[in-house]
């Protein structure tokens, strides 16, 4: 930096009161992310160059003996305590300089001051700079700022000094300076000097900054290092590769930035290459962005360290990162995605509290969902076998949790679904999935309803008493084993049209008129037994009546419409939510077919006393219980009661 030569004392000014109270809130509350100074200063060192380049396009003698060799440069003097962010862009004149660093003419500045304050500890660093006042965040890591600047076209002499320490006052003063642009130089305090170093200041400028399109070099303390006077180290990589035309690009260096935004290494799941990649231009639209999005092979290893992140993409603004791992770009359920999404039309230091909420944002989340549900549906029709199914049974559960989330694409979710049922193969793999599609087009005529059952694995319901009327008439049912199903079903209550009914439920059942006809020839004779077995298990079951569901079993619990199922009951009981489960008692229902009904019937019938009728129909209970999955209250008296019955058989010739 030049020495002044001018012999006019500095003219010394205060800040406007609203600037003060802003500068007081930088010093003494803004710590979070004291990193983000260094983002701000870059960034505004890049729309200098930018704002020159531009000029330079009009007249080119702006440029001067310089030339267009744009730069940014970082200089960490640990001797002095100092870092210095120099550019060669626009510069300033005094005017400017007075202007734009000793006020803030923008309206909306008392709001913005409110808002600060009253934002949590976490949000409040990415608010700075929403009203231009992104320079100030320098104050979060120096106790005195030194600008010293001169704008393109003029000479030495017009150059000028801008300093202070954040106190209220400012001073300016002429100042000899060689070359045009802008140095920034912040008198670190002691708890800041972190940012002297090469490591830091790499880290920082290759977390925010990589892909600014101009070079951010640090001039290397040759002394420490064992470079040579005056060598520089490039810090940013300039590869914006979503920037770049689709078709300039290659599959390898799709999969090289995958590999990039992946970096998490051994915990990211994946190293391999993705299994899609999307790569988004939407220009002249409603609004203009770029995303370069990638579905990966495998979940990552996040998802078992603990509560998953909320998205896997990167929000930038004109290559500047604004937010990383952005949950206001895709829904939760997308969170899968990863890549980057960047916009030209939001502000470069949108808020945390106000981005939600920006109509810019809002259209493209909807454009990014299209695109991503796009994908998914193509690998679907196009590519099953090879991409679809490995990754549903990756990410399956992910759709599943959206069917409840986004009401827009419920109807698209559900068809992206893979469900198996009583008529897929559990044993090959291409086999043992159906859609809703296909089950509604395979449905009889006569059929109105989608079936489906819920349990914990496919072998434990799959031969369930709930099913044998179903599998009688030929009627497929859905056989649903995840946790998350239970939340599924509850969100949609159809599809097509179709509702979707569960088969454990006492008023679904195939439908069978010549059933219907025995039944109601059997009622009369089987009403004794039934009323004694509804008095004797008052205090288990609800009501006792005769099934139509049942073609090889002998009882069945089948919940109220309405009520809890038995399935969702035990997981709610799993996740020590037992208290919240209301206390409902289920129907059983008994297969007058069935020989062991008949015979406990004949029983009742000679001798209503009988002990063996409450006992036998305890038993015909427990085992119903054992068919839901459930567990029996009292497992001692159920095996006494068995072993009773094998002992009085065996004694019989």
């Amino acid at each position: 930096m030049a020495t002044s030569t001018e012999a006019a004392a500095p003219q010394r000014m205060e800040f406007r009161t609203e600037l003060k109270q802003l500068l007081d809130l930088i010093i003494h509350s803004l710590y979070t992310k004291k990193e983000i100074f260094l983002r701000e200063l870059v960034s505004n060192a890049a729309d200098a160059i930018d704002k020159l380049r531009f000029e330079s396009l009009k007249d080119p003698a702006v440029l001067g003996e310089e030339g267009a060799d744009w730069k940014i440069r970082l200089v960490a003097d640990e001797a002095a305590g100092t870092l210095t962010v120099s550019d060669n862009g626009v510069g300033m004149s005094r005017e400017a300089i007075v202007e734009n660093l000793g006020t803030i003419a923008r309206s909306g500045t008392r709001a913005f001051l409110e808002n600060l304050r009253q934002a949590d500890v976490q949000n409040r660093p990415e608010l700075i700079g929403q009203f231009g006042v992104g320079f100030y965040a320098s104050f979060m890591v120096a106790d005195r700022v030194t600008v010293v600047s001169r704008p393109a076209g003029g000479g030495p002499g017009d150059g000028v000094k801008w300093e202070s320490d954040g106190q209220g006052e400012f001073t300016v003063e002429p100042f000899e300076k060689a070359g045009r642009g802008t140095d920034v130089t912040l008198h670190l305090r002691e708890d800041a000097k972190e940012f002297l170093k090469d490591w830091r200041l790499r880290e920082v400028v290759k977390r925010y900054s990589d892909y600014i399109e101009h070079p951010v070099v640090l001039e290397i303390d040759q002394k420490k290092n064992g470079f040579k006077s005056g060598s520089q180290e490039t810090l940013n990589s300039r590869q914006a590769v979503w920037l770049r035309p689709k078709n300039e690009l290659k599959e390898e260096d799709y999969h090289a930035f995958y590999r990039q935004v992946s970096k998490e290494g051994m915990f990211a799941g994946d190293d391999e290459t993705p299994l899609k990649t999307i790569h988004v231009v939407a220009e002249g639209g409603a609004t203009d962005f770029r995303a370069l999005l990638f579905i990966p092979r495998k979940r990552g290893m996040d998802s078992m360290l603990g509560p998953e992140r909320k998205s896997s993409l990167d929000l930038y603004v004109r290559r500047v990162l604004i937010m990383h791992e952005c949950e206001y770009l895709v829904p939760p359920y997308l969170r899968f995605v990863r890549g980057v999404v960047d916009s030209s039309d939001l502000p470069l230091n949108v808020s945390r509290e106000t981005i939600q909420n920006n109509p810019v944002l809002g259209k493209i989340r909807a454009n990014l969902v299209n695109r991503i549900l796009k994908a998914l549906e193509e690998m679907k029709n196009e590519a099953y076998e090879q991409q679809y199914l490995p990754f549903y049974q990756e990410f399956g559960t992910y759709l599943k949790e959206g069917v409840g989330q986004d009401w827009n694409n419920r109807e698209r979710l559900a068809d992206l679904l893979l469900l198996e049922s009583t008529k897929t193969n559990a044993k090959d793999e291409a086999k043992r999935f159906t859609t809703l599609a296909k089950y509604v087009e395979s449905m009889p005529a006569e059929q109105k309803e989608i079936y489906y059952l819920t349990g914990e694995s496919r072998e434990l319901i799959e031969n369930s008493p709930y099913l044998e009327a179903f599998k009688a008439k030929g009627q497929e049912v859905l056989l649903l084993t995840e946790p998350i199903d239970e939340y599924l079903v509850g969100s949609l209550s159809n599809f097509k049209g179709k509702s979707l009914r569960p088969v454990d439920r006492a008023d679904v059942a195939a439908d069978d008129t010549s059933a219907d006809e025995q039944r109601k020839a059997a009622a009369g004779k089987f009403q004794g037994l039934l009323s004694a077995l509804k008095a004797k298990l008052a205090d288990d079951v609800k009501d006792v009546r005769l099934t139509t569901r049942l073609k090889e079993s002998a009882a069945v619990l089948v919940a109220d419409e309405g009520a809890m199922g038995a399935h969702l009951e035990r997981l709610l009981q799993r996740m020590g939510r037992g208290d919240e489960v209301p206390a409902s008692k289920r129907i059983l229902e008994l297969n007058p077919e069935h020989p062991a009904v008949e015979a406990l019937r004949r029983l009742h019938e000679q001798d209503g006393d009988d002990p063996r009728v409450e006992a036998y129909g305890r038993l015909l209970y427990d085992e119903a219980v054992i068919a839901e999955g459930s567990r029996v209250k009292d497992p001692a008296a159920f095996a006494r009661r068995v072993n009773e019955l094998i002992a009085k058989v065996a004694t019989q010739p």
